[in-house]
């Protein structure tokens, strides 16, 4: 029987945190792009725009005033997909008409004053105190009896959705546990009864061996493209020391973790040298209990395949079977881990 060669022949690789099947063919990386282009994503110009309602002291829709604040600033989102005294009532009509009420909260995290800033283009220390303020949110809701999952998440750049430049992410607290993280601690659990050991702590030992898609490393964290990876330059984040929650980490933790979100989203933009958008979310234990089989780690979903202009599109295959990419991990994570981590910006570089 021929050798499967990964780089060459289409192949399927195993997510075992999803337990899904993803179809990489990387032959096709050479076809002509004929489909649709985007506008290249660029940062906003204004420090301060009078018409953004998360810069400080300007009015927000619902009339309440932003603060003048200088640093982290959290509220309530005036618009949020939860409510907190929805009825915790069941909706059914036989078996498979079913609902169930859902309360939660949702808040917003401005991660600076500045307009004009993202991630890539803070200065660390600045990058830590965003850390801080999402394990005091943590700490805060996860005190809350009613709420069993806290998802922090940024949505960056108009690629991704996000209607408002400004730098900022969200905060959304349920009751029960969502479909991808419930999926992912089922994982954990059937791993660790098979193996005695952590799902993520024997694959960032893997990583740590063959050095094929790790992208950048600290003391504390190693960031990879997952073998797995479905989007063209996924990257995923991982606690060296097993933790199951951002509260669990101590201050040379934390210290680690900005150091590392900076050196991925710098590397991120200077890759197509824009302003990248991407989703990125931590995906930690539930409430409730202790959940030893957890293990701390963000992920990174950025959309563009080729250029700042062309993005990767879930559609037709993937919408109906399964996931496909045709760049492999091992090349995205060669090309991420070549980039310099000066931002291609200069002046943006704090």
């Amino acid at each position: 029987m021929a050798k499967l060669d990964l780089q060459q022949h289409p192949h399927r690789r195993f997510n075992p945190l999803t337990r899904d099947w993803i179809l990489v063919s990387p032959h096709r990386t050479q076809r002509p792009w004929q489909g649709q282009t985007e506008a290249a994503s660029t940062a906003p110009e204004l420090n301060y725009d009078p018409q953004c309602y998360m810069c400080p002291g300007n009015l927000r829709a619902n009339r309440q005033r932003t603060p003048t604040y200088d640093s982290v600033f959290v509220f309530d989102n005036d618009y949020p997909s939860l409510l907190s005294d929805t009825p915790q009532a069941d909706y059914k009509h036989g078996e498979l008409i079913v609902a169930r009420g859902e309360p939660g909260i949702c808040r917003v995290m401005c991660f600076s004053p500045r307009h004009d800033l993202t991630i890539a283009r803070m200065a660390k220390r600045e990058i830590e105190l965003v850390v801080d303020a999402w394990t005091e949110e943590y700490q805060k809701l996860s005190a809350n009896p009613s709420i069993n999952y806290i998802q922090i998440f940024e949505n960056r750049g108009a690629m991704m959705g996000c209607s408002n430049p400004h730098p900022h992410c969200q905060i959304w607290a349920t009751e029960h546990i969502p479909t991808y993280p419930k999926t992912e601690q089922q994982s954990f659990l059937d791993y660790a009864q098979a193996h005695k050991s952590c799902l993520l702590c024997d694959y960032l030992k893997t990583e740590a061996d063959l050095k094929e898609r790790i992208v950048c490393e600290n003391n504390s964290f190693m960031t990879v493209v997952p073998f797995w990876a479905t989007w063209p330059f996924e990257t995923l984040i991982l606690s060296k020391r097993h933790v199951t929650d951002i509260a669990a980490l101590d201050t040379s933790e934390r210290s680690a973790l900005a150091d590392m979100l900076k050196r991925i989203t710098v590397r991120y933009d200077n890759l197509f040298q824009t302003s990248f958008p991407y989703s990125m979310g931590f995906h930690q234990r539930p409430g409730y209990s202790a959940h030893p089989e957890w293990h701390f780690h963000a992920h990174f979903f950025p959309p563009l395949l080729r250029s700042a202009t062309i993005r990767k599109f879930i559609v037709g295959y993937e919408l109906l079977a399964a996931a496909q990419r045709d760049i492999t991990p091992e090349s995205a994570a060669e090309r991420l881990r070549q980039l310099p981590e000066s931002h291609f910006a200069k002046a943006g570089d704090l």
